[in-house]
């Protein structure tokens, strides 16, 4: 079992640390960079909100404006993450950060009517998902074995924290002047790109040009390679079922706290409380989860999360006051934090290093798409019966959801088969054979212990 995770650290080793994680240099310029692009974003956003209400009045076109930011992904995440594929990490990182950058700028500029903000943070957003590709499939050359695990959770508490303080500045700074947040915006990505360009390493492109074929079939490969491998497919499965039920508490927090307030809390407070709730409870899993809980257990207990995270939201049946949804919604939190960095390492281990950008794509383009409708569908059985009820029955359809994914999950056995083959043909598949001797070049040619110790 514990080959799937860690093929460099005895089987009964404690877990890797943040020590360990953080200690690696190129892991520093890649999280801090992750957390600047994704603390701008979320600042941009709370800032471009206010900014067209401002120029035009109108609610319909702010919320456009909010709504611009997730299109990419919606109509185009899977084909332009696999155009990450084709070409250098570092330089596909940089390049986007550098656009993002010039486009907010633009969006600052006074004279800039609404239509064409719009337009320019929808083009600024089409880099985020080559880019968050291009991290995706770089992480697993910088991280090996539990490492990747621990790093993955830093990472994605960061992005959750990264998440409120980006609003919280965002709508601050916006109040008194929009421009002025739009343009740290800019300062961010112009960091970012600083700190990707001269703190990683420059690798050679994973899909050598004599190996490409058209863009289009190239992304589809993606689609193929998710799921039709079984083991990429029940981390899929179980990946997407998890945003099935676990966005709801928050995407119906508004409706929820009007409809139940009590204790003295108000309809504003009670919303606030139930959406932080998932996010802090996301964190807290990860972080506990990841760095107190031993791999193998870690890999025992993922089932039973997996179940766990719905089921603790099946009480909202008995209509209970904001707080105590609040804490049921924690607790899904704590649950799914707990199996996402695990599934997510296990995910990029079992993919071929030339797939993992088209691989990203198909995956976080399923999850917009998974948490956006299931939102819309809760939504419109909530106009038609009780939010405590659409919930209650909503999560304990989620039980048997994930009962389902986790009596399908691979054996330990099939999981390690499926990372060795993974490995090996990276190994065939690398534009650069790996170098045997005790030295590594700057180009990413390193012995092949180091380099494909995970793929």
């Amino acid at each position: 079992m514990e080959a799937t995770v860690s093929d460099e650290r005895p089987a009964q080793e404690s877990p890797a640390t943040f020590r360990d994680v953080f200690g690696q240099s190129e892991f520093r310029a890649l999280f801090a960079a992750n957390v600047l692009s994704w603390v701008g974003d979320y600042l941009a956003k709370a800032a471009v909100t206010v900014l067209v209400l401002h120029e035009t009045q109108s609610v319909a076109l702010s919320a456009a404006a909010f709504a611009a930011s997730y299109l990419p992904w919606l109509i185009g995440g899977p084909l332009l993450s696999a155009l990450a594929g084709r070409h250098r990490y570092r330089r596909v990182m940089v390049l986007c950060d550098l656009i993002r950058m010039a486009l907010m700028v633009l969006v600052a500029m006074p004279f800039m009517p609404a239509w064409a903000i719009i337009g320019l943070i929808f083009l600024a957003t089409l880099a985020n998902p080559p880019s968050q590709a291009a991290r995706s499939a770089l992480l697993p050359h910088i991280l090996t074995g539990d490492r990747l695990v621990v790093g993955l959770t830093a990472s994605t508490s960061a992005v959750q924290a990264a998440q409120v303080v980006g609003y919280l500045a965002g709508a601050t700074i916006a109040v008194l002047n929009p421009s002025t947040a739009l343009l740290i915006n800019a300062g961010t990505f112009a960091l970012s790109a600083a700190l990707v360009r001269f703190g990683l390493r420059d690798r050679a492109p994973v899909i050598a040009e004599a190996s490409r074929s058209h863009l289009l079939r190239e992304t589809a490969e993606g689609f193929r390679i998710v799921f039709a491998r079984p083991v990429l497919r029940a981390i899929a499965v179980l990946v997407f079922s998890a945003m099935v039920f676990s966005i709801v508490p928050e995407g119906l927090a508004a409706g929820w706290a009007a409809e139940r307030t009590g204790g003295g809390m108000d309809a504003g407070t009670a919303q606030a409380v139930i959406m932080a709730a998932n996010p802090v409870g996301y964190v807290l899993g990860g972080l506990v989860i990841g760095r107190l809980v031993g791999p193998a257990r870690r890999l025992a207990l993922m089932p039973a999360l997996a179940v766990a995270a719905p089921a603790v939201l099946v009480p909202a049946l008995l209509d209970p006051p904001p707080t105590v949804v609040a804490l049921l919604a924690g607790a899904c939190g704590f649950a799914v934090g707990g199996i996402l960095p695990l599934s997510n390492s296990l995910f990029m281990q079992a993919l071929p290093d030339i797939y993992r950008a088209r691989a990203f794509g198909v995956m976080a383009s399923g999850t917009q798409i998974i948490q956006g409708a299931s939102v819309l569908a809760t939504g419109a059985l909530a106009e038609r019966f009780p939010i405590p009820t659409v919930v209650g029955f909503w999560s304990a359809a989620g039980v048997l959801l994930m009962l389902v994914a986790a009596i399908t999950w691979p054996r330990p056995a099939t999981i390690e088969a499926a990372v060795r083959s993974a490995r090996a043909e990276s190994v065939v598949g690398s534009p650069h054979p790996p170098h045997r001797g005790p030295g590594a070049d700057d180009r990413g040619r390193e012995p092949a212990r180091r380099r494909h110790a995970v793929t």
